[in-house]
């Protein structure tokens, strides 16, 4: 029952954090340009996860290549459809039911930010989903929080598994060590790691880590 309360308050969360915007209110992200070879060379469709407001749908896009955003968010969907009509699918669904993909589907996913909010079991199997959609030799590429973005809930609330915190509002939010990052994705072959932080989309300084990831295990 206190997982099924956690979804739910996850999803109105989110709900109302993504109100209706403009094309012209999103904020391109550049963080993916340090993949730009990557990028460049894939025919595939890029799934987005987590798109959000469409910071790295609308990077991807600029440089022409195929785009499925994904969110658990209706709201953020509809903008999706609303301020990029170019992209090439938009989906909403919730991770923990699986991934809506055939086996090897894209060269190229990314997840930023969006998988730091599961527990243990689920974060696993969530995991697992992306390698089997993921083609051989193919890049995941993510931003999680990390352990030292005491701005933004590292070691607040109440702990309910080894770096995994219920909030306030009663979701939940994990934060990542380099260990924990190489148990969670111990199936993928770590080809960059870096903890950065990032404040081009918030008022104060937020610690992630930005990981590149191979599909080769």
């Amino acid at each position: 029952m206190k997982d099924n309360i956690e979804i739910e308050n996850s999803l109105n969360y989110w709900n109302n954090l993504y109100e209706p915007i403009k094309r012209d209110e999103i904020i391109m992200d550049d963080w993916l340009e340090k993949f730009d070879d990557i990028i460049d060379k894939t025919s595939s469709p890029i799934i987005d996860l987590g798109c959000g407001k469409g910071n790295n749908a609308l990077y991807l896009i600029q440089k022409n290549r195929k785009v499925i955003s994904c969110d658990q968010s209706i709201n953020a969907i509809n903008n999706i459809k609303n301020n990029l009509p170019e992209i090439y699918q938009a989906l909403c669904f919730n991770m923990l039911e699986g991934l809506p993909f055939d086996d090897n589907y894209s060269d190229i996913i990314i997840a930023d930010l969006c998988l730091h909010y599961f527990r243990n079991d689920d974060t696993f199997k969530i995991i697992n989903e992306i390698k089997r959609i993921l083609k051989p030799n193919g890049h995941l590429l993510i931003r999680v929080n990390s352990i030292n973005d005491i701005n933004f809930g590292a070691g607040k609330g109440e702990e309910i598994e080894h770096h995994l915190w219920r909030t306030d509002d009663g979701r939940l939010k994990r934060f990542f060590d380099e260990k924990d990052i190489k148990l969670f994705f111990n199936n993928f072959e770590i080809a960059y790691m870096q903890e950065k932080s990032l404040d081009r989309f918030f008022n104060i300084e937020k610690k992630i880590y930005e990981i590149h990831l191979l599909n080769t295990r």
